[in-house]
């Protein structure tokens, strides 16, 4: 069926079609109801070494040259910044952090590898946190923050590094204002509404099917009953005589004219 023709259908089964339509959309509002707008606040981090280096002289009367922290990236920073990606993403760590699975707090920790506006590589954090509240996406990555610097703090301490050439954190980007994220409302909107379109066209097809089989059905009905009549019983309804009988009535004589005595 061409376009036009759709449209004549729907034009035609308008008081289906509308009903559908309009409990589609309420159908819609609910779910728009239902689902919890989250909001989402992220941060960055970056490891740094002191301005000293990452190893004490071995004269302590020629101390090594104060170096810029910013311009002192090296493999060893990216190492570190990959175990601290790598504690903070296990299930332990989220538990500790309330961040249970199916709860309405979530976070994650990534080096910015789906960050398309991040093109460089070095030791980042990329920090965001989702939750149902929007003081509870801040909590959440201030959280993360916070059990981070412990952990790299703690794993130096462990291996008996020198404080003097402790990793630190500096926070590239502070924790941002949560933001609302209506996405997944709107997405399962967009799908509510769409089946209820198409729900609506299949409702007006199945009418107008049923529709055309009700009238083909009658107009044989109507047809196979003409053709079951016999001649004479239309002729005893219609009030003039059947061929069968004008035939016998003309085989038959005339009446002829009554004979006096």
């Amino acid at each position: 069926m061409d376009f036009w023709g759709t449209v004549l259908v729907l034009l035609r089964r308008w008081y289906i079609v509308m009903p559908t339509f309009a409990l589609s959309l309420a159908v819609a509002a609910g779910i728009y109801s239902t689902i919890p707008t989250t909001y989402i606040s992220s941060a960055v981090l970056i490891l740094t070494t002191p301005t000293t280096g990452g190893s004490l002289p071995s004269n302590p009367d020629v101390p090594n040259g104060l170096t810029n922290p910013m311009l002192n990236f090296d493999n060893g920073l990216n190492v570190s910044a990959s175990i601290l990606i790598a504690v903070m993403g296990t299930p332990d760590m989220a538990v500790e952090l309330g961040a249970v699975e199916g709860g309405d707090t979530s976070y994650k920790v990534t080096n910015g590898g789906n960050n398309l506006e991040s093109l460089a590589t070095g030791p980042f954090l990329f920090i965001e946190g989702e939750s149902a509240s929007a003081q509870g996406a801040l909590d959440i990555v201030t959280q993360v923050i916070a059990r981070a610097r412990r952990e790299l703090f703690e794993r130096q301490e462990a291996v008996k590094a020198p404080r003097a050439t402790y990793i630190t954190t500096y926070e590239a980007v502070p924790p941002t204002n949560p933001a609302a994220q209506r996405g997944r409302k709107l997405r399962a909107v967009a799908a509510a509404v769409g089946v209820g379109a198409v729900a609506s066209l299949c409702a007006a097809f199945a009418a107008e099917s049923f529709a055309r089989t009700r009238r083909t059905r009658r107009r044989d009905d109507e047809r196979d009953g003409a053709a079951a009549v016999p001649d004479h019983v239309d002729a005893a309804e219609s009030g003039r005589p059947s061929a069968e009988a004008s035939a016998l009535n003309g085989s038959m004589p005339a009446p002829g004219p009554a004979v006096r005595r």
